[in-house]
């Protein structure tokens, strides 16, 4: 056992308070308006639901009924002629539960901007293979992990999963421990791939 000098013991340490929170800086969506919202405003109206800027990244929120005529708008008008990516989002929850999400690029004027887009489960998504072909991979992939449906895809079938899987692993309803065990039964012959 250590000994105790003599005399008072040492003052405790107090604990560090945490920051108040308006000292802790969080991005806050700002609005995003410059010509190319104001272009895309006049021609679509109302179907434009949202421009921001989050973090640094500009963002669009349109209807889904004029997602494909926005983004033609983007390739063809304003030159974001790069796909970057194209995925979905899940909210189980919502009464639109699968948000689009495209990325696109252009290199003449060195922007990104994100299109987004909610859709209904079971509710169709146009291609955009029309547009950039290397969509073609990417929209297989929101389809084998969401269960997203094309409407005009050239070749839509699963990609990573295997054919006769079922479910849709990125779907936040789709339970990981309940896989499915009569594939994995099936084709390695096991009980469980956990």
């Amino acid at each position: 056992m250590p000994e105790v000098p003599e005399g008072n013991p040492p003052a405790p340490v107090p604990e560090k308070a945490p920051a108040p929170a308006a000292a802790i800086n969080k991005p806050v969506p700002a609005p995003w308006d410059c010509a190319l919202v104001q272009q895309l405003k006049n021609a679509f109206g109302s179907g434009i639901c949202d421009a921001g800027s989050f973090a640094g990244q500009n963002y669009l929120v349109v209807d889904r009924s004029v997602c494909h005529d926005v983004l033609r708008n983007l390739y063809e008008v304003s030159g974001y002629t790069s796909l970057t990516d194209e995925t979905a989002v899940h909210y189980p929850k919502d009464a639109l539960p699968f948000e689009m999400v495209w990325i696109l690029f252009s290199m003449a004027a060195n922007e990104r901007v994100r299109v987004k887009a909610r859709f209904a489960d079971g509710e169709e998504v146009p291609t955009v293979t029309d547009l950039w072909v290397g969509a073609n991979w990417m929209e297989r992939e929101a389809y084998d992990m969401f269960g997203i449906r094309f409407t005009g895809h050239p070749d839509l079938r699963r990609i990573l999963m295997p054919e006769d899987w079922t479910g849709y692993p990125l779907r936040k309803d789709y339970d990981s421990h309940k896989q499915d065990t009569d594939w994995v039964q099936k084709n390695l012959g096991i009980e469980s791939g956990q």
